[in-house]
């Protein structure tokens, strides 16, 4: 630190210096240089008229700058405004006809305006520039989906995924090609493509849930669960995945482990379905005194809005004596618009209004049965 005497004269010298009559003048490539990162901000944050007004600054001092093309072309296209955009990266590539970036992005917006052959030809362009670009690999990716080439379309989403720079893009892009597999019920090339994604360090959670779906297609319970259970911890706030674990310990016979994956589901989010699946496993143990513990609690938490949660809740009613609330559930179901072509549904009301002899549930339950399923015989 200076001496207090030194630091006065230091403070006083600087004083003298900014009365200086002579303002500094920013020198004309520097005023430009700042419009740009001003306006690439300004983009940034969403705010595309400021960006734009000040690339046309910057127009104004630096019209022959490679970088202004392609950078109100980046807004236009955020903007949606492709024609114009796709004009734009046009001007660009005059300018840098060997930048990669600008073929990718005029590929992506032709591909966008439908312009398959010209979009194929600038992509193309693009990796012959730069062959690691995902993003123009993705966008083969959705014109071979146009084509309806599936292959070719994971092959380009996989080939994307593997150059993308982020795990989160790694993951999005190998989703696409599980998704495709998925959509043409290609399961087995499913099942081979998701654990190699895994194998290759992709644990994300929808990558590990798409595992543990193909897992659980191809019979491998066990490794579908720790699948699941790898899902659900990158996942902390989604409660399905740990009930899946549960579903398939059961399935395993090990009521022990469904328990503790349960109790892990309810950590996440308290749901009726699962405190169901608890108390049918307390029944399977005789442990009546629990069971109802666990319905309690599935009263206390049913949504309401769930037509599985609240079939299963009735099912267990049904079970555990309550049948008259059983059949609430199911008859107010049964009437609800939305669920009109359900004809199971209007069934399994008509079959348990039949036990309880109420016989308008039941009437009416059988009307919609057979309205939903003309080849329905006999009901219920």
């Amino acid at each position: 630190m200076f001496p207090r005497p030194r630091a006065l004269s230091l403070i006083a010298l600087l004083a003298l210096t900014g009365c200086d009559d002579e303002t500094p003048r920013v020198k004309p490539k520097d005023h430009a240089e700042g419009l740009y990162v001003k306006g690439t901000a300004e983009y940034l944050q969403g705010h595309f008229d400021a960006a734009l007004a000040s690339f046309e600054a910057m127009k104004q001092i630096a019209p022959d700058d490679p970088r202004l093309p392609a950078a109100r072309g980046e807004v236009y296209l955020s903007m949606g405004r492709l024609t114009d955009a796709a004009a734009e990266f046009e001007a660009a590539l005059k300018l840098e006809p060997k930048r990669s970036t600008n073929w990718s992005r005029l590929g992506f917006i032709q591909t966008q305006l439908g312009q398959v052959v010209e979009a194929q030809s600038s992509l193309r362009k693009a990796l012959a520039l730069f062959p690691q670009d995902f993003n123009a690999l993705e966008s083969l990716g959705d014109l071979d989906l146009k084509k309806g080439d599936h292959d070719a379309a994971v092959r380009h989403f996989t080939l994307a995924s593997n150059a993308a720079p982020s795990p989160e893009q790694k993951s999005a892009l190998i989703m696409r090609a599980l998704d495709v597999l998925s959509s043409k019920q290609r399961y087995p090339e499913l099942l081979a493509a998701a654990q190699k994604a895994v194998d290759d360090g992709i644990h994300t959670a929808d990558v590990l849930a798409t595992l543990g779906d193909a897992l659980v297609r191809a019979g491998n319970l066990t490794e579908a669960a720790n699948a699941y259970r790898d899902a659900a911890s990158r996942s902390p706030r989604d409660p399905t995945l740990w009930e899946l674990v549960g579903e398939i310990q059961m399935k395993l016979d090990k009521p022990g482990d469904a328990i503790s994956a349960y109790k892990e589901s309810l950590r996440v989010k308290d749901r009726a379905i699962v405190h169901v699946a608890l108390a049918r496993i307390h029944l399977g143990r005789n442990d009546d005194a629990a069971a109802k513990e666990e319905l309690a609690a599935a009263l206390e938490s049913v949504s309401g809005q769930d037509i599985r949660e609240l079939r299963e809740l009735a099912s267990l009613l049904a079970t555990m004596d309550r049948k008259p609330d059983a059949l609430r559930i199911l008859a107010n179901l049964s009437a609800e618009q939305d669920h009109a072509k359900d004809a199971e549904l209007h069934v399994a009301t008509a079959q348990l209004a039949r036990e309880l002899k109420d016989t308008g549930v039941l009437q009416a339950a059988c009307a919609r049965a057979t309205a939903a399923d003309a080849t329905l015989k006999k009901c219920p």
